[in-house]
């Protein structure tokens, strides 16, 4: 099928395949689409004139700006021998936009790929150090060439056999031509690598740059560069809580004068049925917990066991103090791609949806997967009679060191809110927890919440002395 460029533009997140394109090259087939950004930009594989390429497709309004921005990055790469697939073709579109075709890596994975396939990815482990060694080797190799990759992330190194490739030339900035980058715009550029990993590989950012430095030796400042890294983390972050509420890759948002639902977006298909009527959970099997202030009950779809926690408005009194604010499940849904975000153990979110009146919230659900874990009130009994065995403590105490870095307090930090499972301690019913803007304000909370966890056993029983005398 031929397809017009204004058609691909408002084709929205799924364009037509396969279709035929008219370039200034020849006739460009498309087979499939790997990546869409609506409106804006879509990336896919097919022939062109018997060869089998990746074609970047510009659509919008600004699509020639972005085309050259690409090409540029691009042509700098192969004009400094840096690995990066070959340009096959280039330029306009018939009826408007633009396009690239680069060679395609047949059996190529990205980085991101290969590491999410490792079955450990803990700091130190060996398969995952080569991974990261292989990327910031690649790093160095762009700052000596005074280039950087601005977009600098996994997913953007392409492994073929054991050689790899830089992609994306859109993201690469020539900062300063034919000389190296210095120290500081070196460690602004790594920042954004080394965000990327979770918190616990901060400890080995020395070690792991030896294969950087390998190709580029620069005197590299660790202080500096670990600042880089937690604002940048923290950036991200506050970048992932937006998309959290807004239609997007990730994300699908819907809302009317009636009601607001987000879902991920993955799991949309899934979860229609559940989205469109949340309530209908409640009446089809036993809930977990019922009345008051909330509803918590477990169903099943195709893909999933899930918990949804219905929150209930319980009179009019109760709606005054509500109304005007966003609900519990807006927090908690927030709460929780917090968490996960920062690969603190709690259960997926995948939905969240609010009952409205225009801007006047009502009841909400938020939909989450069931953890099957045991609670710490079940696992060490209501007497705390032992402490708690090498695994236990130590995945207890990982878990307060993470919350104690990112500044988080819990809000309710009871035995029950805690669940033991998989070697990990997992995190619960969100609905009281914060992100603190200082180490003093945490501390304070935090004091609260280790009040609340000890006062789950006896003051002398063992456990609660061990809790007493290993919690921060």
């Amino acid at each position: 099928m031929l397809i017009n460029i204004e058609s691909l533009k408002t084709s929205g997140r799924e364009p037509p395949v396969p279709v035929e394109i008219a370039s200034s090259a020849g006739q460009l087939y498309v087979e499939r689409w790997l990546r869409i950004v609506p409106g804006r930009r879509l990336v896919g594989s097919g022939m062109l004139d018997g060869q089998k390429v990746l074609v970047k497709v510009f659509v919008s309004s600004r699509a020639r700006k972005h085309w050259q921005r690409e090409l540029d990055g691009l042509i700098s790469l192969q004009q400094v021998q840096i690995a990066s697939p070959g340009i096959i073709a280039s330029g306009a579109l018939d009826h408007g936009g633009y396009f690239i075709c680069t060679a395609f890596l047949d059996d190529a994975a990205t980085l991101q790929q290969r590491w999410d396939s490792l079955t450990e990815v803990y700091p130190g482990e060996p398969t995952a150090i080569a991974l990261l060694g292989q990327a910031l080797e690649s790093i160095g190799q762009l700052h000596a060439q005074g280039l950087a990759q601005t977009d600098l992330h996994m997913g953007n190194f392409l492994l073929q056999g054991e050689r790899l490739y830089v992609i994306d030339g859109d993201a690469i900035d020539t900062v300063s031509p034919g000389q190296p980058l210095t120290s500081e715009q070196a460690e602004d550029n790594l920042a954004i690598f080394f965000a990327q990993l979770d918190a616990q590989w901060d400890q080995l950012v020395e070690l792991l740059l030896i294969d950087y430095l390998k190709v580029n030796p620069l005197a590299i400042n660790p202080d500096r560069l670990a600042s880089q890294v937690r604002k940048v983390r923290t950036e991200r972050l506050s970048d992932w809580l937006s998309k959290a509420l807004r239609d997007c890759t990730q994300f699908m948002v819907r809302r009317n004068w009636w009601r607001f639902s987000v879902v991920v977006r993955q799991q949309a298909d899934d979860l229609h049925d559940l989205i469109e009527q949340p309530d209908a959970a409640f009446k089809a099997v036993p809930t977990l917990k019922d009345g008051g202030s909330s509803s918590v009950t477990r169903v099943s779809t195709n893909q999933h066991e899930l918990v949804i926690k219905r929150y209930n408005i319980k009179g009019m009194g109760h709606w005054l103090t509500r109304f005007w604010r966003p609900s519990r499940a807006w927090h908690s849904w927030l709460a929780a791609q917090r968490l996960r975000f920062l690969n603190i153990a709690t259960p997926a979110p995948l939905a969240m949806i609010e009952s409205r009146f225009g801007p006047l919230r009502r009841r909400a659900w938020l939909i989450c997967e069931y953890c099957p874990g045991q609670n710490l009130l079940e696992l060490f009994g209501n007497d705390g009679h032992a402490e708690p065995s090498e695994e236990q403590g130590e995945a207890l105490l990982a878990l307060l060191r993470q919350l104690a870095g990112a500044r988080i307090s819990h809000g309710d930090f009871k035995a029950t809110n805690l669940l033991w499972h998989a070697g990990q301690v997992w995190l619960i019913d969100l609905d009281g927890m914060q992100a603190h803007g200082s180490h003093a304000a945490w501390q304070k909370a935090w004091c609260v919440d280790r009040a609340r966890l000890l006062r789950n056993w006896p003051a002398s029983s063992p456990l609660a002395l061990w809790l007493d005398v290993n919690l921060p």
